[in-house]
């Protein structure tokens, strides 16, 4: 996925000063905000611009600029930084009317005292010590949501907090208008993958809408040849191509259908304006594939998917995708499906029935044709590849009732320790933090869910920080944790938020 997806956005940065030092200071500190700004929109970890508003020094300038920045889609948050000293009272109601995210920046103009020429007039100018104390409290006192980043802009450390911390409210902004097609129910009988979407579009904005599965058929079938031919010289430049799939091979006709349900599918969500979808191999209409190597590409491009009408995962995919945009390494459905158990070797193997992301592909993908053994359609077409080597983390999401909650571990993907040549899918192969009993203890415990986000282009400082913007707990399995001291957490949690959504 590139990063056009960023092309319209922006962050809005936000000085707070005050008029009791008048015209000259005031003058000075738009001057060194701009220059703040202007760092911040250089930065190369933060992929939006930074637009710098004017300086506020009231009451009345501060709402305005809340509100603005509430009705503005292009504007994804706001940054904050008290300059100098900006008596918090002012900011108290336009910091109740904010509804995007926001980061306090507490830095200052200078990295270095100029020791021998400081007088008044630079204290007075150079207040952001204590002024951002005052910001910071009246921020506490509100119960504010925000992300604090403390240290000078010209420290690569903060540069890469604040771009973590835009990614992520670039996802909140994707998740607050997304429309999400389900073709078909899920799957039956199965109970990780319900989910309350009335609560889902409160909660997140996301819009989830069941489409039927021959509405899909109907595009499909109306694809002209020309832009199958297309697609199929697509798959010819950028894939390995099984010999029965070439076009004088036993089988080519089923690669054709499979570039005729991608052709169908992406019109099909162009037009309703969704970027995710589900699908379901128990609802197949009149489609004669699972859709496999369509939904692997339309993941390589960005979209969303779930399994088996699992829509939250579709969304947590879309949503991290647009996070990841830009960044090395890829972003893929998942699904836990099997365990290596050697004492000292323990790993996980994920993959899923065909669905599996070439973005975490280590080298190029094959295109091949294999039975399924569910769906009872014909053979479906699919990607087949080994995933990179890398650090990583998987998310899933579920739904409690009465909240939704993500549980994260982090992962190192690793090379099979074998050839799998008789496996006809894409996998991934990882190893996770603490161990893997640990890690498997404390997921069950927490309610995770099979399905799962993984990325290798992502962390958990992502994770976190989307989490808090979105009003939504977080679990995360690191390096050190402990099934009882999880335990611990999960309770305590439960009870912050049910006192949290009152009576």
């Amino acid at each position: 996925m590139t990063t056009e997806v960023f092309a319209d956005r922006e962050v809005w940065f936000l000085t707070g000063s005050q008029g009791l030092y008048g015209d000259e200071v005031l003058g000075q500190v738009a001057e060194q905000s701009r220059v703040v700004c202007a760092a911040l929109d250089a930065a190369q970890e933060v992929p939006v611009r930074v637009v710098a508003r004017p300086v506020l020094t009231d009451a009345g300038a501060i709402r305005a600029v809340m509100l603005a920045a509430n009705a503005e889609d292009a504007c994804v948050g706001v940054v904050a930084w008290m300059h100098t000293f900006s008596p918090a009272k002012m900011w108290i109601a336009g910091l109740d009317a904010l509804r995007k995210p926001l980061l306090h920046l507490h830095t200052q103009a200078n990295v270095e005292l100029p020791w021998a020429r400081i007088d008044m007039d630079f204290m007075n100018l150079n207040q952001a010590a204590h002024g951002d104390r005052e910001f910071g409290f009246v921020q506490t006192r509100l119960g504010l949501d925000r992300t604090t980043v403390a240290g000078h802009v010209s420290d690569p450390r903060v540069t890469q907090r604040v771009g973590t911390w835009t990614r992520a409210a670039l996802g909140r902004a994707e998740l607050s208008r997304m429309r999400v097609a389900r073709f078909g129910d899920n799957m039956r009988e199965v109970a990780v993958t319900e989910g309350d979407k009335v609560e889902a579009e409160l909660r997140w904005g996301v819009s989830v809408n069941t489409h039927g599965v021959n509405d899909l058929v109907e595009v499909v079938d109306a694809v002209p040849d020309k832009e199958v031919d297309v697609l199929v010289e697509e798959y010819a430049d950028r894939y390995q191509i099984a010999a029965e799939l070439l076009p004088d091979g036993a089988r080519h006709d089923s690669l054709r259908y499979a570039a005729r349900v991608e052709a169908g599918l992406r019109a099909f969500l162009a037009e309703g304006g969704f970027a995710a979808f589900t699908t379901n191999f128990e609802d197949l209409g009149g489609l004669r594939q699972l859709p496999g190597l369509a939904v692997q590409r339309l993941m390589a491009d960005g979209y969303g998917f779930g399994g088996e009408g699992d829509w939250k995962t579709s969304v947590m995919l879309r949503t991290l995708k647009v996070v990841a945009a830009g960044l090395p390494g890829g972003t893929s459905f998942m699904e836990d499906y099997t365990y290596h158990l050697v004492p000292g070797q323990e790993l996980i193997l994920g993959a899923h029935m065909l669905e599996v992301c070439p973005s975490i592909a280590a080298g190029t993908p094959r295109v091949e044709v294999h039975p399924l053994g569910i769906g009872n359609r014909e053979d479906p077409v699919r990607l087949v590849f080994d995933a990179a080597p890398g650090d990583g983390i998987v998310l899933g999401t579920s739904d409690l009732g009465d909240r939704f909650r993500f549980v994260a571990n982090d992962i190192h993907v690793v090379p099979p320790l074998h050839d799998l040549p008789h496996l006809p899918v894409a996998r991934a192969v990882w190893r996770p933090e603490p161990d893997l009993a640990t890690s498997a203890e404390a997921w069950l415990t927490a309610g995770g869910p099979h399905h799962t986000v993984l990325s290798t282009a992502l962390t958990a400082d992502h994770l976190h920080t989307l989490a808090d913007m979105t009003g939504t707990e977080l679990v995360h399995i690191d390096p050190h944790t402990t099934v009882r001291r999880l335990r611990q957490e999960l309770r305590w949690a439960a009870a912050y938020h049910r006192l949290a959504q009152g009576l």
